[in-house]
């Protein structure tokens, strides 16, 4: 038997004196019992509330038998992917297999399915077909009503049905999951258990929805792209707890998707009970042979201190998973984990990381938001700050501050993102500089994400002026220090909105930088982002207005060298998108130019044009290669 953790056998649960669990948790991801594994904040917080949870860790999906390790449950089966999307885990953007799984024992790829919780909640049904079955996690969660999917190119139908589930508990699931508990284990049918903030339902019953606004019919939206758009939007306009509505959607006249609305984020105090609760802070021991679980090392230095995101990104999920409300842990649950991590025999005195979706984000945007929720159509820092967002560092820093002094600790590191346009609209820079003085190791990782404005304008990202004002105030306060830092910007190639003209914009401005990132993002089109439905439908939901996409692989594979043009394997790549979009003036010799031609390659009049250093062009005599490299040689 294994102390201190969940069971994961037969043994296991007799040793701990259970002769039936009350959930059996399926999981895509090996056990690991740590506040940063959905499976386990779930399985912790029913076991606080009295229900015993075993788990089934990455059963194999060819034997209904692997599910059976515990034999049939009191009150339900629980079914997760895991941390990530089973296909983002699985595959690159370009739809290659990836060579291993972080969330797997060493490190192995092909421990679970493609459609993992499908997959999964279809083995459960062929031996227990009538059990309640509850699906969760970000798989289930950003699937929940109908949606684009990205590796098949179809509409699918709600997870709920092509599972055969009963219940989505969607988002972080702490508050519906004990509500969907009790109700369970009051002996309510759980075709009754409809009234759940936080879930999704099937029902016949169109006269029982009640108070919910109608969705397009899946039909139309499977035949409409702008069908899926507007009715992508109305969900996005309704994720939050305190304005959003209850919606539902229609499958062949016959069965309706009920979307009830989001569960309320947790108070403070909960968000401590949350962490409080007896994680044994690593892997189950049975993988020790295997050489552990890769993932782990990532987080077992490092603090969750908050959760939720009003960054409102375009091509992030957050908004329908976490919520764009803020929420916080105390400075002493904080300080209380720390002091767990610091006496550990693993620690060389390194805290990795102190955040969560956004590091600098340490309360609601406003006041308001606490009561009345975030605003429906509306963006707190995009285009520009709102005038009700609250800009404060004092808190953060204040928590950093007491992390630096804990003994052992010889420095603790910001790496969860960090929102430059935020930090840069407060006017108290003292946070900038103790950024700069005590958490960054040489290079800050930045998401500026493109340049173009009109590429960060369908981002939801803020203005490239706005971005070159932080990088002068993070160069400016390094000089003060006397360090040489250094500023690494995460870029995305070919988001909707990217032409190559934006995609060369880019490129120049890199050139004039300096700067060539080692590894560039190709947009990843996945479930429920505006951005993904930007790219599918080829509209811009809060807006109906046409935008480019650029779906062909070979003109993504162009975007993606012109920000590596450098690269010598770039070169006929980078070459024929300047062609194609008729820059050839960036083929030359000029400090302008982004590659010099091919060897022998007569330049024609317009390819002769190089750019003085005011960007003006300037004529240069024809010229080929050859008779470049004989000047050169003759000392010419």
């Amino acid at each position: 038997m294994q102390k201190g953790f969940l069971p994961v056998t037969k043994e296991e649960m007799l040793a701990q004196n259970i002769t039936q669990l009350d959930f059996v948790y399926v999981v895509g991801d090996a056990y690991v019992d740590h506040p940063s594994f959905g499976h386990a904040i779930i399985s912790r917080i029913l076991e606080s509330h009295g229900y015993t949870v075993g788990i089934i860790s990455q059963p194999d999906w060819k034997d209904e038998n692997s599910i059976d390790v515990f034999g049939e449950p009191r009150l339900g089966f629980l079914v997760s992917a895991g941390n990530m999307d089973s296909m983002v885990n699985h595959y690159s953007v370009s739809k290659k297999r990836r060579q291993t799984d972080a969330f797997t024992p060493g490190g192995i790829m092909g421990k679970r399915p493609d459609y993992a919780t499908i997959v999964y909640c279809n083995l459960i049904r062929r031996k227990y077909k009538k059990k309640p079955l509850i699906i969760g996690g970000i798989e289930a969660s950003l699937r929940r009503l109908a949606h684009y999917d990205y590796w098949s190119d179809k509409m699918k139908r709600s997870i709920l049905l092509d599972s055969g589930a009963d219940l989505i508990s969607y988002g972080m699931g702490e508050r519906s999951i004990v509500e969907i508990a009790d109700a369970l284990d009051s002996g309510l049918a759980v075709t009754d258990i409809t009234f759940i903030n936080g879930t999704v339902y099937k029902t016949r019953k169109r006269e029982d929805i009640y108070d919910a606004i109608e969705l397009p019919h899946y039909e139309e939206v499977k035949a409409k792209k702008e069908a899926y758009a507007k009715s992508f939007y109305i969900q996005y306009c309704n994720t939050d707890p305190f304005s959003g509505k209850r919606l539902f959607e229609t499958y062949d006249e016959k069965m309706f998707i009920v979307q009830n609305p989001a569960a309320k984020p947790l108070s403070q105090s909960e968000m401590d009970a949350v962490y409080a609760l007896p994680y044994m802070r690593t892997y189950h021991p049975s993988y020790e042979e295997a050489g552990g679980v890769p993932a782990i090392e990532e987080i077992k230095f490092s603090l969750v201190s908050n959760r939720g995101c009003y960054g409102g990104c375009s091509f992030c999920a957050l908004t329908f998973h976490q919520g764009r409300i803020i929420q916080t842990r105390s400075h002493e649950s904080i300080l209380n984990e720390a002091q767990k991590i610091i006496w550990d025999p693993d620690f060389k005195g390194y805290i990795h990381d102190v955040g969560g979706p956004t590091a600098n984000f340490r309360a609601p945007a406003c006041k308001k938001q606490l009561t009345k929720g975030v605003c429906p159509n509306r963006q707190c820092l995009f285009p520009t700050p709102c005038k009700n967002l609250e800009i404060d560092h004092k808190d953060y820093l204040s928590l950093l501050r007491k992390l630096r002094a804990l003994p052992n600790v010889k420095k603790v590191f910001v790496r969860s993102g960090i929102r430059f346009d935020y930090l840069i609209y407060d006017k108290d820079q003292t946070f900038l500089r103790e950024l700069c003085e005590y958490h960054v190791s040489g290079q800050l990782k930045v998401a500026p994400e493109h340049i173009s404005n009109a590429v960060l304008e369908k981002m939801g990202k803020p203005s490239v002026e706005v971005y070159e004002k932080f990088v002068h105030a993070y160069k400016k306060t390094n000089e003060q220090l006397g360090k040489k830092q250094y500023l690494v910007p995460y870029l995305m190639s070919s988001h909707p909105g990217s032409t190559l003209k934006e995609a060369i914009e880019l490129a120049e401005f890199l050139r004039d930088l300096g700067y060539m990132p080692e590894q560039v993002q190709d947009f990843y089109p996945t479930p429920s982002t505006i951005s993904t439905c930007m790219y599918y439908t080829g509209l811009d939901p809060r807006t109906m207005q046409p935008v480019y996409v650029a779906v062909n692989p070979h003109e993504k594979a162009m975007q993606r060298a012109l920000i590596q043009y450098r690269n010598p394997k770039n070169y006929d790549l980078v070459r024929e998108a300047l062609k194609k979009a008729g820059r050839e003036d960036l083929i030359g010799f000029d400090k302008k130019c982004l590659i010099r031609p091919r060897k022998g390659e007569v330049l024609s009049d317009k390819k002769a044009y190089g750019r003085n250093e005011k960007g003006s062009q300037k004529p240069q005599k024809k010229k080929t290669i050859r008779n470049v490299h004989k000047k050169k040689k003759s000392g010419r």
